[in-house]
């Protein structure tokens, strides 16, 4: 089993001293309210520090405890009072009429609670992944930390640590976008807490790599190479662009031969059905003429998934990979790759034959046309390699 790398603990500067509870409000009231307040500001090793009291809910007890919470350096406030008025800017939410203690917890601990009673709501493949994120990054190195003691500068000292361990730049973000959905549920519930701030952060840099893919050629010897029902899964890849996922999450309900539609309504993940990746996948897209003919001929049931075992079960991705489309590239000697190579392959073509990139970007169904140029679309723009010419005649 691979474990995970072991990032670097976090310094203790970075979080602020935790507050130390000293009375309890239960015989005040657990809802008491105490008089307006205006703290003390404190200037120690060219820092300075404000000093306060806030109720705070722990154990469903309501507790005043004192918080003593850095404002600024002395070259930031060169004078007493403006560090004090800083201060005051942090009591106005608590000297309001309406203020309520707010609740206090460790991540760790609230992270489970938000993988069984949020996470649970989610789709199979979305538990899956935020499970990882939350099992194998977040509750190892952050599980002990305090919500209110998690800021910017330990939220951007994880990602760091992170990146230094070697955990690739994509999935860093997924990992914090994660982390962004946790932190956000805890404001909401009442929790104390910074939620994350991505204008805030500074992420490892976006490789996006352009991924493998195929060229037309090798597109149509793979799929004469092929058999039923694979040839229609890869010809559905290669001429339509669209997921592993959907394509065996494809009903005979969503095939309209009449009016030559396809509609891309639902998923397939590790042999279970879920809806569409996002609502901008969910979307009817033309049959080509090619692709029609192969529909026409294979026998899809009247209702139901277009394809499944022996058993009726959806296939999976993964054995589809093993048992037909790498024994196929092996054979044709093409270099191995996955669904997504058609996925790159027809983007290419699109924006090669001159459809324009909102176009492509709709065909691929991505939410930003940034990924379908960056990611999918393996060209070279015409006015980009005239220019490059243009260049080229004075040196030749």
């Amino acid at each position: 089993m691979e474990t995970a790398p072991q990032l670097a603990p976090l310094s203790p500067l970075v979080i602020d001293c935790p507050p130390r509870a000293t009375e309890s409000s239960r015989e005040r009231g657990s809802m008491a309210r105490y008089r307006y307040q205006k703290g003390q500001v404190l200037l120690r090793g060219g820092m300075w520090y404000g000093r306060y009291r806030v109720d705070e809910i722990r154990d469903g007890e309501v507790k005043r405890v004192r918080k003593n919470t850095p404002l600024g350096t002395r070259k930031e406030f060169p004078t007493k009072r403006l560090a004090e008025r800083r201060l005051e800017q942090l009591l106005s939410k608590i000297n309001d009429p309406g203020y309520r203690p707010g609740r206090v917890a460790v991540l760790g601990d609230f992270a489970e609670r938000w993988i069984a009673e949020v996470l649970s709501m989610r789709k199979p493949s979305t538990q899956s992944k935020d499970k990882t994120h939350i099992r194998r990054y977040i509750i190892p190195h952050l599980g002990k930390i305090r919500l209110d003691a998690f800021g910017i500068e330990n939220q951007q000292a994880f990602i760091t640590n992170l990146a230094r361990a070697g955990v690739p730049g994509g999935y860093v973000v997924g990992i914090v976008a994660t982390l962004s959905k946790m932190m956000s549920t805890a404001k909401k519930w009442g929790y104390i807490c910074h939620t994350v701030n991505w204008k805030d952060l500074t992420l490892p840099e976006d490789r996006y790599g352009e991924g493998r893919s195929f060229t037309a050629e090798q597109g149509k010897q793979i799929i004469v190479a092929a058999e039923m029902p694979f040839k229609l899964m890869f010809a559905l890849a290669a001429y339509c662009g669209l997921r592993a996922g959907e394509i065996l999450g494809l009903r005979a309900e969503d095939i309209d031969l009449e009016r030559r539609i396809l509609r891309v309504t639902q998923t397939s993940w590790h042999g279970r059905i879920q809806s569409a990746k996002t609502r901008t996948s969910e979307t009817n897209l033309p049959i080509p003429e090619g692709l029609l003919v192969l529909l026409r001929d294979y026998p899809s049931p009247a209702s139901g998934l277009l394809f499944t075992n022996q058993r009726g079960r959806p296939f999976t991705g993964e054995l589809i990979l093993q048992k037909q489309l790498h024994p196929i590239l092996d054979r044709l000697g093409i270099p191995r790759a996955g669904f997504h190579a058609f996925r790159h392959m027809h983007t290419t073509l699109l924006v090669d034959s001159g459809a324009s990139i909102k176009t492509a970007q709709r065909q691929l169904r991505h939410a930003n046309a940034r990924t379908t140029l960056e990611v999918y679309a393996h060209v070279v723009e015409p006015s980009h390699r005239k220019a490059v010419e243009e260049v080229a005649k004075y040196l030749n």
